[in-house]
């Protein structure tokens, strides 16, 4: 369902909370089911950018206030300027902030409830891991309005396999919780009530990786996963063997063998 709700009043459009080395943004648009406006977008990219720089941040949750996770673009917004550059910006904003969220040195983990469709679906299809709730629904529903869901086609085509991707964008039904699991849209599916406990148990346990690894990995990941075979095994040999020399693999591998936990010093 993408949103067709009223605007908000002039709250914090997103909120952070940093504890134990993870930030958790949250959307706040909870009125309009956090609908992806052009200033939501900016924050969060702003917020992102500073993020990446931020030594003291590990790894970051997004999660949306309210009775849902996001709605998608707000259509209120769409259709206020019906000029072909207004449409250019705000697409190209959104690919922009997406690919910001998997260019990000640091895992980010979706926490979705309630309802995460269009370019809310695209969000967590973007992010490196998501958790949701058991009641969570996904759709990337433009199809019933005449607007085919073409930029969150690109994150959920990545994300999970090509006939599930293609069921959902033809269709435009929604998908529930276990079934996104099973597509690989989601890593986990828990109960409403556990759902912050879940999230932040894992991203916890991420946090308490060494952050250069994390990055080395994280971005390894997603260039590897573009190359054929051979390009991609020799690019993760080089990777490996720069992560090799680097000093927190020596902690990590010496605190293996004498049994002790690694202190991590980030180079």
């Amino acid at each position: 369902m993408l949103s067709a709700a009223p605007p908000d009043d002039d709250s914090l459009l997103l909120l952070r909370d940093d504890a134990e080395g993870v930030a958790t943004l949250r959307l706040n648009r909870p009125r309009s089911y956090n609908a992806l406006s052009a200033d939501l977008m900016h924050a969060l990219h702003q917020t992102l950018d500073a993020i990446a720089t931020d030594e003291s941040v590990r790894v970051v949750v997004v999660a949306g206030a309210g009775k849902g996770f996001c709605a998608g673009h707000d259509l209120r917004e769409l259709r206020a300027r019906p000029e072909r550059a207004a449409y250019e910006a705000l697409f190209n904003a959104c690919s922009a902030l997406m690919q910001r969220i998997v260019s990000l040195p640091k895992p980010i983990i979706a926490r979705v409830h309630g309802i995460a469709t269009a370019a809310g679906c695209q969000l967590v299809a973007s992010c490196d891991l998501a958790v949701a709730a058991r009641s969570a629904r996904f759709a990337v529903p433009g199809v019933n309005i005449g607007l085919f869901c073409s930029t969150p086609m690109v994150a959920l085509s990545r994300a999970v396999g090509r006939k599930a991707a293609m069921e959902m964008l033809l269709t435009g039904d929604l998908v529930d919780a276990q079934t996104a699991q099973r597509f690989g849209l989601v890593n986990r599916v828990t109960e409403e009530d556990s759902l912050d406990a879940e999230t932040f148990a894992l991203a916890r346990q991420i946090a308490s990786k060494s952050p250069l690894t994390l990055a080395i990995g994280k971005e390894a990941f997603y260039r590897q996963a573009e190359m054929d075979l051979a390009d991609a095994y020799r690019y993760a040999s080089e990777v490996m063997t720069r992560n090799m020399l680097a000093r927190d693999a020596e902690i990590g591998i010496d605190a293996l063998l004498a049994k002790t936990s690694p202190q991590w010093c980030g180079r």
